[in-house]
Protein backbone atom coordinates (compact mmCIF):
# COMPACT_ATOMS: atom_id res chain seq x y z
CA UNK A 1 0.00 0.00 0.00
CA UNK A 2 1.31 3.35 -0.88
CA UNK A 3 1.37 6.34 1.96
CA UNK A 4 0.09 9.41 1.37
CA UNK A 5 1.06 12.89 3.09
CA UNK A 6 -0.67 15.83 2.48
CA UNK A 7 1.84 19.40 2.37
CA UNK A 8 -0.15 22.71 3.96
CA UNK A 9 2.04 25.43 4.34
CA UNK A 10 2.62 29.63 4.34
CA UNK A 11 5.44 28.91 1.75
CA UNK A 12 4.21 29.83 -1.54
CA UNK A 13 5.87 28.14 -4.81
CA UNK A 14 8.39 30.35 -6.01
CA UNK A 15 10.87 29.57 -3.82
CA UNK A 16 12.65 26.04 -3.24
CA UNK A 17 10.93 25.02 -0.23
CA UNK A 18 8.27 22.75 -1.11
CA UNK A 19 10.50 20.79 -3.43
CA UNK A 20 12.86 20.57 -0.50
CA UNK A 21 10.61 18.93 1.33
CA UNK A 22 9.06 16.18 -1.26
CA UNK A 23 12.59 15.78 -2.04
CA UNK A 24 13.84 14.53 1.47
CA UNK A 25 10.15 12.28 1.94
CA UNK A 26 10.65 10.71 -1.47
CA UNK A 27 14.69 9.72 -0.69
CA UNK A 28 13.58 8.17 2.77
CA UNK A 29 10.27 6.29 0.83
CA UNK A 30 13.45 5.09 -1.87
CA UNK A 31 15.62 4.12 0.64
CA UNK A 32 13.18 1.76 2.60
CA UNK A 33 12.07 0.53 -0.86
CA UNK A 34 8.74 1.90 -1.00
CA UNK A 35 6.40 4.68 -2.26
CA UNK A 36 4.80 7.44 -1.37
CA UNK A 37 1.61 9.48 -2.80
CA UNK A 38 2.37 13.82 -2.22
CA UNK A 39 -0.76 15.65 -2.47
CA UNK A 40 -1.05 19.65 -2.17
CA UNK A 41 -3.65 20.66 -0.01
CA UNK A 42 -2.10 24.58 -0.38
CA UNK A 43 0.97 26.78 -0.20
CA UNK A 44 -0.98 29.57 -0.44
CA UNK A 45 -2.00 30.22 3.56
CA UNK A 46 -1.37 33.94 4.83
CA UNK A 47 2.15 34.11 5.86
CA UNK A 48 2.44 33.49 9.68
CA UNK A 49 -1.50 32.88 9.76
CA UNK A 50 -1.96 29.95 11.85
CA UNK A 51 -5.58 29.87 11.62
CA UNK A 52 -6.18 29.74 8.46
CA UNK A 53 -3.90 27.04 8.23
CA UNK A 54 -5.85 25.16 10.85
CA UNK A 55 -9.09 26.01 8.96
CA UNK A 56 -7.59 24.60 5.77
CA UNK A 57 -6.28 21.54 7.82
CA UNK A 58 -10.06 21.24 9.07
CA UNK A 59 -11.38 21.47 5.16
CA UNK A 60 -9.78 19.33 3.68
CA UNK A 61 -8.03 15.97 6.27
CA UNK A 62 -11.75 14.65 6.12
CA UNK A 63 -11.79 13.57 3.15
CA UNK A 64 -8.38 11.52 2.75
CA UNK A 65 -8.05 7.68 3.84
CA UNK A 66 -7.65 6.47 7.23
CA UNK A 67 -3.96 6.89 7.60
CA UNK A 68 -2.85 9.40 5.92
CA UNK A 69 -0.26 11.63 7.19
CA UNK A 70 -0.85 15.39 6.79
CA UNK A 71 2.50 17.68 6.81
CA UNK A 72 1.38 21.51 7.87
CA UNK A 73 4.24 23.67 8.42
CA UNK A 74 2.96 27.48 9.43
CA UNK A 75 5.59 28.29 11.82
CA UNK A 76 6.41 31.58 12.59
CA UNK A 77 8.17 30.30 15.84
CA UNK A 78 10.90 28.19 13.83
CA UNK A 79 13.57 27.06 16.17
CA UNK A 80 12.54 28.62 19.21
CA UNK A 81 11.53 26.33 22.37
CA UNK A 82 8.27 25.20 20.46
CA UNK A 83 7.82 21.67 20.03
CA UNK A 84 7.83 19.60 16.58
CA UNK A 85 4.42 17.38 17.24
CA UNK A 86 2.49 14.56 15.98
CA UNK A 87 -1.10 14.17 16.41
CA UNK A 88 -3.38 11.11 15.90
CA UNK A 89 -6.68 11.85 15.82
CA UNK A 90 -9.74 10.43 13.79
CA UNK A 91 -7.96 8.00 11.27
CA UNK A 92 -5.45 10.92 10.55
CA UNK A 93 -1.67 11.58 11.42
CA UNK A 94 -0.68 15.61 11.62
CA UNK A 95 2.58 16.55 11.84
CA UNK A 96 3.91 20.48 12.44
CA UNK A 97 4.95 22.82 14.96
CA UNK A 98 2.84 22.47 18.48
CA UNK A 99 1.53 26.06 17.85
CA UNK A 100 -2.53 25.40 17.56
CA UNK A 101 -1.92 24.69 13.83
CA UNK A 102 -3.89 21.46 15.11
CA UNK A 103 -6.72 23.36 16.92
CA UNK A 104 -9.47 21.55 15.27
CA UNK A 105 -8.40 18.03 15.55
CA UNK A 106 -7.96 18.03 19.49
CA UNK A 107 -11.11 19.54 20.45
CA UNK A 108 -12.55 15.81 20.92
CA UNK A 109 -11.61 12.91 22.78
CA UNK A 110 -9.58 9.87 21.26
CA UNK A 111 -6.37 12.29 20.12
CA UNK A 112 -2.92 11.18 21.08
CA UNK A 113 0.22 13.79 20.81
CA UNK A 114 3.94 12.74 20.86
CA UNK A 115 6.75 15.08 20.53
CA UNK A 116 9.19 14.90 17.37
CA UNK A 117 12.28 14.52 19.66
CA UNK A 118 13.80 10.79 18.52
CA UNK A 119 17.32 11.48 15.76
CA UNK A 120 16.58 8.64 14.37
CA UNK A 121 13.54 10.29 12.07
CA UNK A 122 14.80 13.67 11.32
CA UNK A 123 17.53 14.85 9.09
CA UNK A 124 21.18 14.23 10.46
CA UNK A 125 21.84 18.11 10.30
CA UNK A 126 18.58 20.17 11.60
CA UNK A 127 18.86 23.82 10.35
CA UNK A 128 17.02 26.19 13.48
CA UNK A 129 15.34 28.12 10.56
CA UNK A 130 13.99 25.27 7.98
CA UNK A 131 11.84 22.58 10.37
CA UNK A 132 9.59 21.84 8.12
CA UNK A 133 12.04 20.31 5.69
CA UNK A 134 14.85 18.74 8.21
CA UNK A 135 12.15 17.64 11.08
CA UNK A 136 8.92 17.62 10.03
CA UNK A 137 9.32 15.94 6.41
CA UNK A 138 11.36 12.85 7.72
CA UNK A 139 8.82 12.44 10.52
CA UNK A 140 5.79 12.51 8.02
CA UNK A 141 7.49 10.36 5.77
CA UNK A 142 8.22 7.74 8.28
CA UNK A 143 4.67 7.67 9.81
CA UNK A 144 3.27 7.10 6.03
CA UNK A 145 5.90 4.16 5.68
CA UNK A 146 4.50 2.41 8.83
CA UNK A 147 5.76 3.87 12.24
CA UNK A 148 3.82 4.36 14.85
CA UNK A 149 3.79 7.98 15.93
CA UNK A 150 4.95 6.63 19.90
CA UNK A 151 8.48 5.87 18.61
CA UNK A 152 8.95 9.59 17.21
CA UNK A 153 9.26 10.84 21.45
CA UNK A 154 7.43 11.31 24.66
CA UNK A 155 3.52 11.82 24.85
CA UNK A 156 2.04 15.76 25.05
CA UNK A 157 -0.85 16.13 27.06
CA UNK A 158 -0.79 20.00 26.66
CA UNK A 159 -0.60 20.95 22.99
CA UNK A 160 -1.34 24.14 22.12
CA UNK A 161 -4.75 25.37 21.16
CA UNK A 162 -5.66 28.24 19.23
CA UNK A 163 -8.11 30.81 21.09
CA UNK A 164 -10.94 30.69 18.83
CA UNK A 165 -13.61 32.97 18.75
CA UNK A 166 -15.74 31.41 22.03
CA UNK A 167 -19.46 30.35 20.49
CA UNK A 168 -21.67 31.56 23.24
CA UNK A 169 -25.73 30.58 24.19
CA UNK A 170 -26.80 34.15 25.07
CA UNK A 171 -30.63 34.79 25.72
CA UNK A 172 -31.73 32.04 23.09
CA UNK A 173 -29.22 33.50 20.39
CA UNK A 174 -25.81 32.19 19.38
CA UNK A 175 -22.98 34.17 19.35
CA UNK A 176 -19.58 33.64 17.62
CA UNK A 177 -17.55 35.30 15.52
CA UNK A 178 -15.96 35.43 11.81
CA UNK A 179 -12.43 33.54 11.55
CA UNK A 180 -11.32 33.37 8.16
CA UNK A 181 -12.42 35.07 4.61
CA UNK A 182 -11.41 33.13 2.08
CA UNK A 183 -10.67 34.39 -1.76
CA UNK A 184 -13.59 34.84 -2.66
CA UNK A 185 -14.03 37.39 0.37
CA UNK A 186 -16.69 34.53 1.85
CA UNK A 187 -16.66 35.08 5.67
CA UNK A 188 -16.19 32.04 7.76
CA UNK A 189 -17.05 31.93 11.04
CA UNK A 190 -16.69 29.80 14.25
CA UNK A 191 -20.12 29.13 14.28
CA UNK A 192 -20.83 25.27 13.08
CA UNK A 193 -24.38 24.15 11.62
CA UNK A 194 -24.67 21.97 14.08
CA UNK A 195 -24.94 24.43 16.82
CA UNK A 196 -28.10 26.23 15.15
CA UNK A 197 -29.86 23.84 13.48
CA UNK A 198 -32.58 23.77 11.99
CA UNK A 199 -32.12 26.18 10.16
CA UNK A 200 -35.24 27.70 9.04
CA UNK A 201 -37.60 30.67 8.34
CA UNK A 202 -37.41 31.71 11.69
CA UNK A 203 -33.67 31.98 11.84
CA UNK A 204 -32.05 35.24 12.10
CA UNK A 205 -28.62 36.14 10.83
CA UNK A 206 -26.54 39.40 12.04
CA UNK A 207 -22.98 40.08 11.22
CA UNK A 208 -21.60 43.05 12.54
CA UNK A 209 -25.08 44.42 13.37
CA UNK A 210 -26.64 43.94 9.93
CA UNK A 211 -29.31 41.41 9.19
CA UNK A 212 -28.56 39.22 6.27
CA UNK A 213 -31.03 36.18 5.25
CA UNK A 214 -30.56 32.56 5.07
CA UNK A 215 -29.58 31.22 1.62
CA UNK A 216 -29.33 27.16 0.65
CA UNK A 217 -26.16 28.28 -1.52
CA UNK A 218 -24.90 31.20 -3.25
CA UNK A 219 -27.14 31.05 -6.80
CA UNK A 220 -30.02 31.17 -4.18
CA UNK A 221 -29.00 35.27 -3.63
CA UNK A 222 -29.51 38.22 -5.99
CA UNK A 223 -26.37 39.32 -7.64
CA UNK A 224 -24.50 41.38 -5.09
CA UNK A 225 -26.32 41.00 -2.37
CA UNK A 226 -25.08 39.21 0.84
CA UNK A 227 -26.70 36.13 2.56
CA UNK A 228 -25.67 33.24 5.71
CA UNK A 229 -25.73 29.63 4.48
CA UNK A 230 -23.34 26.57 5.88
CA UNK A 231 -20.55 26.13 3.62
CA UNK A 232 -18.84 22.48 2.29
CA UNK A 233 -17.00 22.49 6.31
CA UNK A 234 -20.32 22.74 8.30
CA UNK A 235 -18.99 26.22 9.26
CA UNK A 236 -21.87 29.28 8.72
CA UNK A 237 -20.47 31.34 6.43
CA UNK A 238 -21.53 34.91 4.99
CA UNK A 239 -21.30 35.14 1.45
CA UNK A 240 -22.43 38.01 -1.39
CA UNK A 241 -23.23 36.20 -4.80
CA UNK A 242 -20.43 36.95 -7.40
CA UNK A 243 -19.29 39.67 -4.96
CA UNK A 244 -16.82 40.23 -1.88
CA UNK A 245 -18.58 40.08 1.75
CA UNK A 246 -15.64 40.94 3.37
CA UNK A 247 -15.61 43.93 1.48
CA UNK A 248 -19.25 44.92 1.55
CA UNK A 249 -20.29 44.43 4.86
CA UNK A 250 -17.01 45.71 6.23
CA UNK A 251 -16.27 42.82 8.22
CA UNK A 252 -12.65 40.56 8.89
CA UNK A 253 -11.84 38.32 11.73
CA UNK A 254 -13.13 39.19 14.88
CA UNK A 255 -16.37 40.62 13.66
CA UNK A 256 -19.34 39.69 15.85
CA UNK A 257 -21.94 37.00 14.37
CA UNK A 258 -25.39 36.27 16.27
CA UNK A 259 -27.84 33.46 14.96
CA UNK A 260 -31.48 34.31 17.13
CA UNK A 261 -34.63 33.19 16.14
CA UNK A 262 -37.83 35.29 16.19
CA UNK A 263 -40.18 32.61 16.83
CA UNK A 264 -41.43 28.98 16.16
CA UNK A 265 -43.26 28.69 13.12
CA UNK A 266 -46.59 27.34 15.13
CA UNK A 267 -46.53 30.60 16.72
CA UNK A 268 -46.11 32.15 13.47
CA UNK A 269 -48.88 30.07 11.77
CA UNK A 270 -51.16 31.40 14.84
CA UNK A 271 -50.82 34.50 14.33
CA UNK A 272 -51.44 34.38 10.80
CA UNK A 273 -54.94 33.33 11.67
Amino acid sequence: MVGIVTLTTDFGLRDAYVAEMKGVMLGIARAAGRALQLVDVTHEVERHDITEGALALEAAAPFFPRGTVHLAVVDPGVGTARRGLAVAADGQLLVGPDNGLFTPFLTDDGWRAFEIAEPDYRLPRVSRTFHGRDLFAPAAAHLALGLDPDRLGPAVSDPVLLAWPEVRAVAGAVAGAVVHTDRFGNLITSIHARSVEPLDATVVVRVGGREVPLAGTYGDLPVGRPGALVGSGGRLEIAVREGNAAALLRARRGTAVVVSRTTSPSKRTRRRR
